[in-house]
């Protein structure tokens, strides 16, 4: 989810240039201990956590990201006043919990408005602008809502009781979703940048050479393997692509690969790490607070249909493989048997523990996560041939502090900016409108209801993170899928999944225009062969409903795999009609067979 020039930053902080690196080293070490210690402290008000949380992410988003002087000095003013309206409201934690959301001084109001624009231009420096518009026209209906005519015009409200509510009260800005990215996500993106800054990611490339390299199409089957274990730490399409796409896409083009089916496998492979459990980004924590289900059934719920996307992909190669000449891996590219073992074990150790702590102990996810962490930093001390070295864990762990610091940031005000669109959606009531609008526009069925969010999610995805968009998504589509009959959780996982298809579909496909500029081709080649590739991505949503079995895998384990079983059939075959060189007929056939498979079989 990081920007471009958070990337350029991040490089300047790793330069070793003492003045800029230690600086944000040390910040990183402060952001990882508050985190860290909010969760073995235990209990803290919400109006001092997570003010201070945003006053942690202020620095990395003005600051370390800045390109010019302009943004540099202005993001240092925004940052000193941000941190102390922050702190503000933590110290005064106790008499504004009184308030009740009501403002009643002319610095409070001050203070809330600052803290709203400063949310903007945060989550404007990180991600762009798609998502601070969205919270702006959101703000703009707040205030002006009752001049809007007709049903979607709303009785008023006062100014105090509004920036209040927003500003001062558990709501808008230190809402749910707040909470989460304080005591959840920001966890698991410190697992992710530790794992990161040892041998984790080599591992993750080697176990993938070895299971897939000597295949048909061996070197696009690593890409896919490798992009759902850094799916497993990284929940970024984008971060995705960059980290494995630069040895992937290279390896499939040496070995004669179309540049454009290179660039589209990697798009699609890492567009699917953000549907990979444990992780899927910060949507399953988000999902957590959102349905109330326990993150071990989130977990449980998401995995064979993330599965089956993976399969369609490699089936897909597979079916390319009938077009081109899709050589496997060298021999001598290959990793030995050796590296991928002692590589390996910079994964499988914290993950081991992460999921004894779940599964075993009966830990909380995030307290699970911060024990798995110890264990992480513990192994920075190893390099990939296990000889351990003092001067080797300090640099990894600085660029783990760097790397966690700055993800924390990034995703934190993502989520703060999105908070205030949830906090307007509930103040005004315009959430339960749209809903009213979905279900008067489907004429009170479900597959039309699914159709219409599917297209509100391709078009708020458009430049909006993932996370951002699902949550956005389903609030105002949630409850009018599931007032159409479908289970709370099928509803969140149907938007969370179709909140990924601006990844790699025209107009904005953020994955497919950066490997396509790694591989040298054109986007739209990239694209297309994208979207055949990740037909899954438009398809198990679907199934999901038709066949809802396959999301119990917890409950009904032997029925969910048959189920995903004949999915993957039918998958299969549209793959192969899509793709395959074969007579327009016999295409059509397949397509045809495969989707009765899926909706009627």
């Amino acid at each position: 989810m990081s920007s471009t020039s958070s990337s350029h930053a991040a490089e300047a902080a790793a330069s070793g240039i003492p003045g800029v690196r230690l600086p944000w080293v040390g910040l990183g070490v402060l952001s990882v201990v508050f985190h860290l210690g909010l969760i073995f402290y235990g209990l803290t008000p919400a109006l001092v956590s997570r003010p201070l949380h945003m006053a942690l992410i202020l620095p990395w988003v003005l600051v370390f990201a800045a390109r010019t002087p302009w943004q540099r000095w202005s993001g240092w003013a925004l940052t000193l006043l941000g941190v102390a309206a922050c702190v503000w409201i933590a110290v005064n934690e106790q008499a504004l919990s009184g308030q009740y959301g009501f403002i009643d001084t002319p610095l409070q109001m001050v203070i809330g408005g600052f803290l709203i624009v400063l949310a903007l231009e945060a989550a404007r420096r990180a991600i762009g602008w798609p998502l601070p518009l969205v919270a702006a026209v959101a703000l703009l209906y707040a205030f002006f809502g009752q001049y809007v005519p007709g049903e979607f015009g709303h009785p008023g409200l006062p100014a105090a009781s509004l920036v209040g509510s927003l500003t001062i009260a558990e709501g808008g800005l230190w809402g749910k979703l707040t909470g989460v990215s304080v005591g959840v996500v920001a966890i698991f993106v410190i697992f992710g940048a530790v794992l990161n800054a040892g041998e984790a990611g080599k591992g993750f490339m080697n176990l993938a050479g070895l299971v897939a390299g000597r295949l048909t199409g061996g070197g696009a089957k690593v890409s896919v393997v490798s992009s759902a274990l850094m799916g497993s730490i990284s929940g970024s399409a984008s971060a995705n692509v960059a980290s494995t796409g630069a040895i992937t896409i290279p390896s499939m083009t040496r070995l004669g690969y179309p540049r454009a089916l290179a660039a589209a496998v990697e798009a699609v492979a890492s567009s699917g790490g953000q549907i990979m459990p444990p992780l899927m980004g910060a949507g399953a924590f988000v999902m957590v607070e959102l349905t109330g289900t326990p993150y071990t059934d989130i977990m449980a719920a998401a995995m064979l249909p993330a599965l089956l996307y993976f399969a369609t992909v490699w089936m897909g190669i597979n079916a390319y493989a009938t077009r081109h000449d899709l050589r496997p891996v060298a021999d001598e590219d290959r990793p030995a048997l050796r590296e991928v073992w002692m590589t390996g074990l910079f994964f499988a150790v914290p993950f081991a523990v992460l999921l004894e702590r779940i599964f075993h102990a009966g830990n909380t996810p995030q307290y699970a996560a911060s024990l798995a962490i110890f264990v992480g930093a513990a192994l920075l001390w190893l390099d990939s041939r296990l000889v351990p070295s003092w001067r080797g864990l300090f640099t990894r762990l600085a660029e783990a502090m760097v790397l966690a610091g700055r993800q924390v940031a990034t995703i934190g005000a993502i989520i703060i900016c999105a908070s205030l669109v949830i906090g307007v959606l509930a103040m005004t009531g315009l959430g339960v409108k749209v809903t009213s609008a979905i279900l008067s526009l489907s004429g009170g069925a479900l597959w039309p209801a699914l159709l219409l969010t599917a297209l509100a999610c391709l078009v708020l995805g458009m430049e909006v993170p993932t996370t951002a968009a699902y949550v956005i998504c389903v609030s105002v589509a949630g409850p009018a899928l599931t007032e159409l009959g479908l289970p709370p959780l099928l509803a969140h996982l149907f938007v969370f999944w179709y909140a990924l298809l601006s990844t790699i579909t025209p107009p904005v496909c953020g994955g497919v225009f950066i490997a396509a500029g790694m591989a040298g081709e054109s986007w739209i080649k990239v694209a297309l062969r994208a979207m055949s590739l990740g037909v899954g991505l438009y398809l198990i949503p679907l199934a999901m409903v038709a066949r809802p079995d396959i999301i119990h895998l917890a409950d009904t384990p032997w029925r969910a795999l048959a189920e995903t079983g004949l999915v993957g059939v039918g998958l299969l075959a549209i793959s192969y009609g899509l793709i395959a060189r074969r007579s327009p007929v016999w295409r059509l056939v397949l397509v045809v067979a495969g989707l009765a498979v899926i909706f009627l079989g």
